[in-house]
């Protein structure tokens, strides 16, 4: 092979294949070697180096001779040329797999060129991308020739060939659209705070601003929706809800939940369980379809989301005080006690009970372990009696009640008011004192744990 010959093969190798001509070179000095070993024996010792410049060949063997590579015969040429198109083949495949590291959660365009069963395997150019089943869209048809953007997952070496891993379902493949599509989140002043996804069906992502002239909802949306119509385009008609972030657990949630209207959130910081109360006909609408819109919202506030109407509420409420008052040494007073303290479930009591009993009056060590024996005991897959019906007073009533049925079993008749002379006051030496009487509110917000009775207290 002519020295000139030698340059205009690397050369070519080089721009066609985008390899390091001085990788080029080491495989063409390697292949000679191999081929020159197999035609002197391998106890010599042998050099060969090819000059980057001119081409030419230099070759030497342990004595110091020349050694002409004409000389190598046809075998060992062969031999030369499969261990050269070995080395092209790995230079290739080391040039692709970094050019596709680089691109690894990132999109990619491609054709469709064929299907391998169920996978599609996708032409990007200098390689090809493999669309595995698991990671098509649900209901999402490609056909021969199709234009393709997909997200790159993963990016290995199989052999002499790369593996390109590609997936439509992702939910970064969602972010990376909205990156490409809203210029204001590539610059930092919109943020992705969460998003999550069921693919071919509906996605929620929650954003944030950090200019306060921008409208990070609006700013996804685009001029008369140009931008968000764009990202659906490309998913198919996916739906996509784009939530405002706060940083209140309360507010996110109702946000999370949209399009329904929310009348009230409790939140349940031990078991990490928010209550979410709803006009019966947004109920649904709350649920969505086969759970789909709860479903979401959870995941994305990192919340157990429990929905409920009013009446519903009313229920789980008679039914826990019932629960609780059922508990050993309990009565009907001590358990809205723990229920307006947000100790509703056995198994809140079971968790707060040795720390909280003592402070009530007679409950020795003794008492507390029959209290955890019951709750350990307790069958929750046992029906429950008919209870009474939910009373439908107010608060207020209920104050009023509770404070007459006390005034009446513990103190004398009060007289009428007597009426003294020049005056419309009541004289307060006719009038026998009420003894003090303390109501949970129903209306008020649960008390911290600070406004626990004493020590010696009576429940």
């Amino acid at each position: 092979m002519q020295p000139e010959e030698i340059l205009r093969i690397v050369d070519t190798i080089h721009r066609d294949k985008d390899i390091d001509k001085e990788i080029i070179f080491e495989g063409i000095e390697t292949a000679l070697l191999t081929a020159a070993r197999k035609r002197v024996g391998p106890e010599l010792d042998i050099e060969i180096e090819i000059d980057r410049d001119t081409g030419e060949i230099h070759s030497y063997v342990e004595s110091g001779e020349r050694l002409d590579p004409g000389e190598l015969g046809r075998i060992a040429a062969q031999t030369a040329k499969q261990i050269i198109i070995q080395k092209i083949r790995e230079a290739e495949r080391d040039v692709v797999y970094l050019d596709y590291i680089k691109r690894k959660r990132d999109i990619v365009i491609g054709n469709v060129q064929r299907f391998e069963g169920p996978n599609v395997i996708v032409n990007l150019g200098k390689t090809e991308g493999i669309l595995p089943k698991k990671e098509q869209v649900r209901g999402e048809r490609c056909h021969i020739g199709d234009r393709i953007r997909a997200y790159v997952i993963d990016v290995k070496k199989v052999g002499h060939k790369v593996k390109i891993v590609l997936s439509r379902t992702h939910s970064s493949f969602i972010r990376r659209l909205f990156e490409l599509e809203v210029p204001e989140i590539s610059q930092g002043i919109i943020e992705i705070n969460a998003l999550v996804r069921e693919a071919g069906y509906r996605t929620k992502i929650a954003v944030s601003s950090s200019d306060s002239r921008v409208d990070c909802v609006g700013a996804c949306v685009g001029v008369r929706g140009s931008r968000i119509k764009n990202i659906i385009e490309e998913l198919g008609g996916e739906k996509i809800d784009i939530i405002r972030w706060d940083d209140s657990s309360e507010e996110f949630i109702r946000n999370t939940l949209k399009p329904a209207e929310v009348l009230e959130v409790t939140l349940d910081n031990d078991e990490d369980k928010a209550t979410v109360l709803v006009d019966d006909e947004q109920l649904s609408l709350a649920i969505g379809k086969k759970g789909q819109n709860v479903r979401l919202a959870s995941k994305l506030s990192g919340w157990n989301i429990d929905i409920m109407t009013e009446s519903q509420k009313k229920q789980r409420q008679h039914t826990e005080l019932y629960l609780l008052s059922q508990l050993p040494h309990f009565d009907q007073i001590m358990a809205e006690r723990f229920w307006y303290q947000g100790i509703r479930t056995y198994r809140q009591v079971e968790r707060r009970a040795p720390e909280i009993l003592p402070k009530f009056d007679g409950f020795d060590e003794g008492k507390i372990q029959e209290v955890l024996e019951y709750i350990s005991n307790f069958d929750p897959t046992q029906p429950l009696p008919a209870l009474p019906e939910i009373p439908t007073s107010s608060p207020e009533e209920a104050d009023q009640e509770i404070a007459q049925e006390n005034s009446t079993s513990e103190t004398a008749e009060v007289p009428e008011p007597v009426a003294v002379s020049g005056s419309t006051e009541t004289s307060e030496s006719e009038i026998k004192p009420l003894e003090s009487v303390t109501v949970p509110n129903p209306t008020d917000p649960s008390p911290s744990e600070g406004e626990l009775p004493e020590a010696g207290s009576s429940a």
